[in-house]
């Protein structure tokens, strides 16, 4: 089985992995986890990582890369930004999730966890999105705007996270058994 799980920032994808991953009692693996590990392979704090990053389009490839070999062994969920298009790329089988919610609440939801305003996570969040679409757009010519590639679209300000794992689940389970 495996399960990917994306969304922009803010949307709740770590959230509803993890909640995904009690349930279904399989493994998660976090894109997030993947790039501090890097950091600190490298011997560099993450603030430092994240700038060397955006000079430096292979640490996407080798992050990208390291979430295929472990999707490729399967049971698991990925939750990364281009989770879904790893898996279509490497023939996967996938169910394949979109977590969002209006720009307004994942705001809320960064300035909460990053302890800045609601005004300045929703600056943020709309500026690394830009930054994003265009590295991920001039590295692979994939468009994150584009969720026809996923089986669900689900929005988080309408479902709780048990909600939207219990949905994955079942799709999951409909897929595989």
């Amino acid at each position: 089985m495996l399960v990917t799980v994306s969304g922009p920032p803010g949307s709740g994808t770590t959230t509803t992995a993890e909640h995904l991953a009690a349930r279904l009692g399989i493994e998660l693996v976090p894109g997030g986890e993947v790039f501090r590990a890097m950091a600190a392979e490298r011997g560099m704090s993450l603030p430092e990582f994240g700038r060397y990053a955006a000079e430096h389009p292979e640490v996407d490839v080798e992050l990208d890369s390291r979430l295929a070999d472990r999707a490729r062994r399967g049971d698991v969920i990925i939750e990364s930004r281009l989770a879904a298009w790893i898996a279509r790329n490497e023939g996967l089988r996938a169910v394949t999730v979109y977590v969002t919610c209006s720009p307004e609440e994942r705001a809320r939801r960064v300035a909460r966890r990053e302890g800045t305003s609601p005004e300045r996570a929703l600056a943020d969040n709309a500026e690394r999105e830009r930054v994003e679409r265009e590295r991920y757009l001039a590295l692979y010519g994939i468009d994150v705007d584009d969720l026809s590639v996923f089986d669900l679209v689900l929005d988080s300000g309408e479902l709780s996270p048990d909600e939207l794992a219990e949905r994955i689940a079942d799709a999951a389970c409909a897929r595989f058994g």
